[in-house]
């Protein structure tokens, strides 16, 4: 057989070149074509409840604490909790190599980006309404709730049996899921603990896609893990929450202070105390705009002198529930606190 000639040899090398040259243009179109939509077929092929949102995800890329702001690729705003298992078992099946992250959001009130998920999903838990609250009643009460469901909302229903949460956070419109993967500290938290210490039971979307329902018998070391875990052992779909007659009356107190250390020993004597309050709590106030324009301030603007106080100030909120002879501890608490 005879060696092509040189000219012929250049011509097929060329060709050949131009061959790959096109291929490889064409699959660089046919990735830069692809839509959201195609990313996230596989969801769209099982059938979600709810939906995925690719524009306007900027609320998802900050939230409370305004320090980190990462924008996530896509929002799933589920409406059941297989809308949740489905997209963390894509997303486990995909594997690390993927980059994918995933992050439940509440409202956001998180401070060191808990809630956000760069270039990956973040999962928009008051989506989740698969499931009615349902409020058990009798000599240990509990509510069954979503965890996607807004603290204010769980009040509301609760309160309609004569119940409320043992304990609580301090701003209730934030979620149940949000608030128990921290710890849920408000002024009960010295007589009750915790929100994370009022659960019996969750139900929890591991990172794997998998469903388990836990409590301190079942699952315990994923149930524990859980509250207070910041979202990393998985996301709280339900809760049961612990209940208790709620009061019809409440005395609310606020001694404001100028004195720090007068402020933490008042703090303890009330926590301390056999016959005390049933809600403390102590806040920092930094009078920059003037004390009537604080949010926290309930003094009367016909009171001036308090009100004109300069620099950094500290009160004490004290609640008192089923008021019943308690004057002489009142007055007993103002005696001793410091008046500007």
């Amino acid at each position: 057989m005879k060696t092509p000639p040189v000219y012929y040899l250049h011509k097929r090398v060329l060709r050949l070149f131009m061959l790959l040259f096109l291929s490889s243009y064409t699959a660089n179109i046919n990735l830069s074509m692809k839509t959201d939509s195609d990313i996230t077929s596989p969801f769209n092929m099982w059938g979600l409840d709810g939906h995925f949102e690719f524009k306007d995800t900027q609320h998802a890329s900050r939230d409370f604490g305004n320090r980190f702001r990462f924008p996530p690729h896509a929002i799933l705003r589920p409406e059941s909790v297989s809308d949740i298992v489905m997209t963390l078992k894509h997303v486990y099946v995909m594997g690390p190599s993927s980059n994918i992250t995933v992050a439940a959001r509440g409202h956001g009130h998180s401070l060191q980006g808990q809630a956000q998920a760069p270039g990956g999903i973040v999962v928009e838990m008051e989506s989740l309404r698969d499931q009615e609250m349902q409020v058990h009643v009798g000599e240990s009460p509990y509510i069954d709730v979503s965890g996607g469901e807004l603290w204010i909302n769980v009040l509301h229903e609760s309160l309609k049996h004569g119940l409320a949460p043992k304990s609580w956070t301090d701003y209730l419109y934030l979620t149940v899921g949000g608030t128990l993967s921290n710890a849920g500290v408000s002024g009960q938290a010295f007589r009750h603990g915790p929100q994370i210490n009022n659960v019996r039971n969750l139900e929890i979307v591991t990172g794997r896609g998998e469903v388990f329902n836990c409590s301190s018998e079942e699952n315990a070391d994923l149930f524990y893990g859980a509250l207070g875990g910041l979202g990393q052992f998985g996301i709280i779909t339900r809760a049961r929450i612990d209940l208790e007659k709620a009061p019809k009356m409440v005395k609310w107190i606020r001694v404001l202070y100028s004195d720090f250390s007068t402020f933490t020993e008042d703090q303890e004597m009330l926590i301390s105390a056999e016959e005390t309050f049933d809600y403390i709590e102590g806040f920092v106030i930094i009078n920059r705009t003037g004390l009537l324009n604080n949010w926290r301030s309930s003094f009367d603007p016909e009171d001036p002198l308090q009100a004109r106080s300069e620099g950094t100030l500290v009160t004490t909120e004290i609640h008192i529930f089923y008021v019943v002879s308690i004057r002489s501890l009142i007055c007993g608490v103002l005696r001793q606190s410091t008046r500007l």
